[in-house]
């Protein structure tokens, strides 16, 4: 990232007010689902008008051609979920995508492997109905209506703020194409900069056309023919079929209880059982008893971190395909704790046959030959209004701007989420047709007491469950405000094995990491999430924004 965005950091205190907050990475959205709730909408609608404006003044995160999902917690007190999230194409059979691989490389069939980028990595994106549905089931305003700030954003223009512009600037080369690089680029040829005024004129007519037709245009209408069309010519297997079937889903969210708190995270195919998992087995050592942000905390922390990661890689998967163990159990994280110690140590997953010893030899990364982000491409909001509804929103397309196609002149650019797919028949996480590939998004919600209710999240690939326990570590072992939960610096367990931690972490915190054993690198902020939280505690709103992005807490 730029030394502009790193050199210096203002300080930031959580916002407190009495009738709605907002808290996302760009101002301008935040202002747009502030809007919406002036305007008479619930926690829900300004949930997607400001993930919807997001789409616009954050393109380098999210878009209409990616999937979102939610947690919530409504006015009536129902806990509850949306994944809107689409699988492979039913005629992308491993052998077949492996043979158009194997061509477009000019390598044996043997020998192909999933691209980071490209048609074959495009599963069938949810975001429009996921929107859609929002506003449907649980809002009371109308898709046109939330829709209007992002469709005024791009018609109209915004400047650009100054961590979208370095992203832009760092994505730019993977627009290659004459329709990419026309919706994306100015002149077609380059990223804004920082405090350029840009619009995004294809992407607002997509924008509008949903609004006067619905989400039915993306998934039945001329957008969908475009989508269809664009991953074809490209040579991938996406058809409209494909986009006419996909639904969206209200799964049961899990939980486990934290430090006298339940936390609630999305199911498989969603990564939010490793965060759930690192939190039993960091209590069963007993990470919070060592003083914290010291060496010894962080230590154990990690160490909780790397079993459920371990664990996570090797089960997570569609449900629908192959059963995933109780990672999230009580028994399990017991089992799992029992070889942490004082050092660092290697480690692989567990096995879910409670007679059997955990593998020791074993491959334990399962799933490291997918393809995932490590910087913060992804969007997270946070809404609570005066009603009682809290949400946590996550909306992304993967790595940055995605696959690379843009659907024709709509301006969409197509995610990249099969990237996590693997070609290995025997592989947890196998490409198979319609299904859903593993996801890394996961929105989280905390429940302090029947009336302490927080929506909260970290986004950014794999950091997503390690932000998850650090936030949740800062807020109920230490007793930290939103603010200083996210202020505070970070750790990431990287899946080399490695230890990475912010320039900004004590010396004597990284002095006391590599006594332990741990391989510690030192890695810009960018690589360590952006987490977004609102607290409603009593009917007071208070929020809190990340200091590594560009973002705000809108308030009244």
């Amino acid at each position: 990232m730029s030394n502009t965005v790193d050199a210096f950091r203002s300080r930031r205190s959580t916002v407190h007010a009495p009738r709605g907050a907002v808290a996302t990475s760009q101002p301008l959205a935040a202002e747009a689902g502030l809007a919406t709730l002036r305007d008479g909408g619930n926690a829900f609608d300004a949930a997607v008008a400001t993930a919807a404006a997001l789409n616009v003044v954050e393109p380098t995160s999210t878009g209409l051609g990616g999937d979102v999902f939610m947690l919530y917690r409504d006015a009536d007190g129902e806990v509850g979920a949306m994944r809107a999230c689409g699988g492979a194409p039913e005629a992308a059979t491993r052998e077949r995508v492996r043979e158009a691989i194997a061509d477009e490389r000019g390598v044996s069939p043997a020998e192909a492997t999933m691209p980071e980028v490209g048609p074959h990595t495009i599963t069938v994106p949810g975001t429009a109905r996921g929107w859609e549905a929002t506003v449907r089931e649980f809002g009371r305003r109308s898709l046109a209506d939330v829709l209007e700030p992002a469709i005024e954003y791009a018609t109209e223009g915004y400047p650009v703020s100054e961590v979208v512009a370095d992203a832009w600037q760092h994505g730019e080369d993977l627009f290659r194409d004459a329709h990419a690089r026309e919706a994306y680029l100015v002149d077609g040829e380059r990223a804004p900069v920082a405090g350029e005024t840009v619009r995004l004129e294809a992407l607002g007519r997509s924008l509008s056309a949903i609004a006067e037709e619905g989400a039915d245009v993306v998934y039945e209408g001329h957008i969908a023919e475009a989508i269809a069309g664009a991953v074809q010519d490209a040579g991938g297997f996406l058809a409209v079929e494909d986009l006419a079937d996909f639904a969206v889903e209200y799964p049961e969210p899990v939980s486990t209880t934290y430090a006298g708190s339940e936390v609630y995270e999305l199911p498989p195919n969603n990564q939010g059982l490793v965060a759930l998992e690192a939190l039993n087995v960091a209590s069963e050592v007993g990470a919070a008893d060592h003083p914290a942000g010291s060496a010894a905390r962080v230590h154990y922390l990690a160490e909780s971190m790397k079993r459920a990661f371990h664990d996570g890689h090797r089960y997570i998967t569609d449900p629908e395909y192959e059963e995933v163990p109780p990672l999230a159990s009580r028994e399990w994280a017991g089992r799992r704790a029992e070889g942490i110690g004082p050092e660092a140590a290697d480690v692989s997953f567990g096995v879910p046959d409670a007679t059997a010893e955990d593998s020791a030899g074993r491959d334990g990364g399962a799933h490291r030959d997918r393809n995932v982000p490590e910087d913060a491409d992804t969007v997270l909001l946070c809404v609570a209004d005066g009603e009682g509804n809290v949400v946590s929103y996550i909306n992304s397309r993967f790595a940055g701007f995605g696959s690379g196609l843009v659907a024709g002149d709509t301006g969409i650019a197509l995610q990249n989420r099969g990237a996590s797919f693997s070609l290995d028949p025997d592989h947890p996480n196998r490409l198979e047709p319609g299904k859903r590939p593993f996801h890394t998004l996961i929105p989280g919600l905390l429940c302090r007491g029947e009336a302490d209710w927080s929506a909260f999240g970290v986004m950014g690939g794999y950091m997503q469950p390690q932000g998850h326990l650090q936030t949740l570590v800062g807020l109920l072992d230490d007793g930290l405000g939103l603010q200083a939960a996210l202020d505070r610096p970070r750790w990431r367990y990287r899946e080399d094995g490695r230890l990475a931690v912010e320039a900004r972490t004590p010396a004597e915190v990284q002095h006391g990491l590599r006594r332990r054993g741990h391989d510690l690198e030192v890695l810009r902020p960018a690589m360590f999430g952006g987490a977004q939280v609102v607290r409603d505690r009593d009917g007071t709103l208070s929020g809190a924004t990340e200091p590594r992005k560009d973002g705000t807490v809108a308030a009244y």
